[in-house]
């Protein structure tokens, strides 16, 4: 699991005009929303609920981890791959000589954003593309 808050995907609602106190947590993977929601009165308090909050919450990204892996998609002109979160990249030297790339990318769960080349020249396109991936999904998995 990538590093996270401990509140990561947890909202604390309080609205005294409905009676709503608790903790909603809120994830959503692939277009996939979970959400579910934990009220103090019915669990014990607020710190109670937080804690089975939590524990719903962890459930759930255990699950997705598993399950999630390398994300294939179409390639299109945003990605060409068919690997979400790497690319292939060039870039021009000053003495204008292209040198090329496989670039993987990823966001930790600080926000926090990662990124490693590794180079066509020296590892050959193909394997240069395998080290991207797997870059990629160590990378998201954390």
């Amino acid at each position: 699991m990538t590093e996270r808050t401990e509140t990561f995907a947890i909202t604390r609602m309080e609205r005294p005009e409905t009676s709503t106190f608790g903790w909603q947590v809120r994830l959503q993977r692939r277009g996939v929303r979970y959400a579910k929601y934990f009220a103090d009165r019915s669990l014990g308090g607020q710190d109670r609920s937080l804690e089975i909050a939590k524990a719903w919450r962890d459930k759930v990204l255990e699950k997705l981890d598993e399950t999630e892996g390398v994300r294939v998609c179409l390639t299109s002109a945003r990605n060409s791959s068919g690997v979400v979160g790497v690319s292939r990249v060039t870039i021009s030297g000053p003495n204008g000589v292209a040198y090329y790339f496989w670039q993987a990318t990823w966001s930790l769960g600080s926000g926090e954003r990662r990124c490693i080349r590794y180079s066509v020249k020296r590892y050959g396109d193909r394997q240069a593309f395998r080290l991207a991936v797997q870059a990629r999904r160590e990378g998201t998995r954390g």
